[in-house]
Order: structure tokens, then sequence, then C-alpha cells
């Protein structure tokens, strides 16, 4: 085994992931900050221009992660085979259903969950309050009282057989890759956004592949087998609230790692560049919103198998058709609930006057 070779003697797998993760969230974290990377951005900002933008920072790094993820498996350092987005039996009504409230969810606390974290590592106790509650709210779906309700939309399921995605369609995966690729590609480069959010936005890309092969090939131990993941955060939320309340019980891995990463990478890059300020709600009405979305958010993540992160930034390079329908249905969900909420008169009602205390903004 590859983790073997490496002699570490005091070392576990759990471990050394939860070392690789920091170090990869610590960098998202940073790159995260600068660009003000979130996909909500892109679907439902006021401004067209600041939409395509966003969008184009988003989809550079989708494009990069999707190279990087498909080369390491047509290399043979990584392979998806048994992994859940490949599942044969795809928990059709759980993914459509979670997938709109997540995309709702965003909406209403105005950022997708990654936006959220770096927000509250850069001094915003809204989007900390949304974090908390979001992971709470993730962990009730995963293992509390709305794990019942969890279980029984996802035994729904569609049966896909040995389809369960692009790459098991004629021609294999490199034309998928390449068309999908070439497509996001060609829309960043001409979304209007800066050069070096665009690059930045590659580098983000490129945390994608190089987790799923540090947790899938250079940590893979068949004695002590650990899972292979990516940039997530609704599983990694509630391993850090469960960690964070029961550490003497658990050991921390990679989901914890991940989280810590990103808000101390956020942290100093806000600090840094004078970006931190503190900001917190400003009516109750706010206050209600908020939880409301953070518990769509949450309880929605879990449904859909992943939020903009999970089952986007990383979930599409793995080609895996569930990945595909959860991305398609927090997107309608994000579409749907900016329309109504802009239509009712109360989109972006108690929120604060001044555009640049908007928490995802």
């Amino acid at each position: 085994p590859m983790f073997e070779s490496f002699g570490f003697e005091t070392l576990t797998p759990v471990t050394a992931s939860l070392y690789l993760a920091l170090a990869f969230g610590v960098a998202f974290g940073v790159l995260a900050e600068i660009t003000r990377f979130c996909l909500r951005r892109a679907l439902v900002s006021a401004d067209p221009s600041e939409r395509r933008s966003a969008g184009g920072v988003w989809l550079m790094a989708l494009a990069v992660a999707l190279i990087g993820t498909q080369a390491s498996v047509a290399t043979g350092l990584i392979s998806f085979d048994s992994h859940r987005l490949l599942a044969s039996d795809l928990p059709v009504l759980a993914i459509l259903l979670g997938g709109l409230a997540f995309g709702a969810g965003m909406v209403l606390t105005r950022g997708c969950a990654s936006r959220l974290a770096v927000l509250s590592a850069s001094g915003n106790l809204r989007a900390a309050f949304v974090l908390v509650l979001f992971a709470i709210a993730a962990h009730a779906a995963l293992k509390g009282v709305f794990a019942p309700l969890s279980s029984s939309l996802a035994s729904i399921t569609l049966s896909l057989g040995e389809l369960t995605s692009l790459a098991a369609l004629p021609g294999g995966a490199l034309p998928y890759t390449a068309a999908l690729a070439l497509g996001f590609l060609a829309f960043a480069l001409r979304s209007g956004a800066s050069k070096l959010n665009l690059a930045l936005a590659a580098l983000i890309g490129l945390i994608v592949p190089a987790a799923w092969v540090g947790t899938g090939y250079i940590l893979f131990d068949e004695f002590d087998p650990i899972m292979a993941e990516s940039l997530s955060l609704t599983s990694p939320a509630t391993a850090t609230l469960f960690w964070g309340i029961a550490s003497t019980s658990i050991t921390p891995g990679f989901g914890v790692g991940l989280v810590g990463g990103i808000l101390a990478g956020a942290a100093a890059s806000s600090l840094i560049f004078g970006r931190f300020a503190w900001q917190s709600f400003e009516s109750p009405a706010q206050t209600g919103r908020y939880a409301l979305g953070a518990l769509l958010m949450g309880l929605g993540g879990v449904l859909a198998g992943g939020c903009t992160l999970g089952a986007g930034l990383s979930g599409i390079p793995t080609l895996g058709f569930a990945a595909f329908l959860a991305l398609a249905a927090i997107i309608a969900g994000a579409k749907i609930a900016g329309r109504v909420l802009n239509e009712s008169g109360s989109g972006y009602g108690a929120q604060p006057s001044t555009q640049a205390l908007q928490p995802a903004e």
C-alpha cells in the first residue's frame, strides 16, 4: 500500500488525512476569501455583470477540477467505481427535494455553505450563526430526529444498472470530460472576471483532484482504509460539530481538518488584506430568515448528497449522474427562491442598508 511506503510509525491514515485536509482547507480558505468564491452570487446576484463574473470564477474552478480528476482516473490513481455518487440505485426523490431545499436555503442566507464558512472567519456573525445551525440540521438529518425522513426519502430509488455516470456511456469519459471542460472554460474566459481571479479559481479547482488522490491513493492502506474525500462541507460540518462536543471519544479526520483549515485560511486572508469586520443581525425578522435558510441547507445538503462543493465542485468531476442531478436541483431551488422572494417584495427585506454589509456579496 502507498501509505505504508512512507514509513510512518505513529501516524495513522485517519490522522494523516486530518493534516492533509488542514492544508487543503487553508489553501481553499485563502483563495475563496480573495475571489469571493460562491455559486449563489452567480445565480441570483442583482447585478448581471457580477453574476457573470462570479459564474466565470466558479466554472473556471470546476473545469480544472474536472480535468484533474478525470486525468487521475485515466492514469489509474483513483477510481469512483464504489463511490456513493456512482451507486446503481439513484435516490432520485431525496436528491431532487434536497437540492431544491439547499438552493432555497442559500438564497435565504445569502451564501452557499463554503461562502458562509469564509465569511464566518471574516467576522460575520450572521454567517457563523448559519454555519452552526447548518451543521446541527445536517447532523440531525444524518443521525438525529430527521434521520427517519432522510432514510424514507432515500429509499425511493431509480435503478441505473451500470449506467451510473457519463463515463459509462458510449465513448467513455474522455469526450464528455472534454466537452464539459471546454464549455466551462469558454464561459469563464468570456465572463468578465479578472485574470487574477480566474487564475486563483484554477488553483481552487486543483485542490479537488489533489484531495481525491491524497485520500484515495496516497493515504490508502488496505489494513486501515479511509474514505476517499475531496472538498465538501455538509459531512465535514457535522464531523466538526460532533468532534467539537465529543473530542475525547472520537478521532478527528479529513472533515475536521478541512473545516478548521478553511476557517483559518479565510481568517488569515481577511486580516492580512484588511477585510475582517464584525457584523451581526439587524432585526429579528432577518434572524428568522437566516435560521430557516440554515435548516433548509442542512437538511437539503444531506438529502442531496452534498452542497455546492460536495455535489458540485467535487461531485461533477466524478461524472456521476447523482452529482449532476443534485447540482441542477440546487440551481433550480436557488432560482425559484430568488424569484419568489423578489416578487413578494421581501426578497432581501430586513437586510442592512449598506451593500458592503451583505454577507455573501
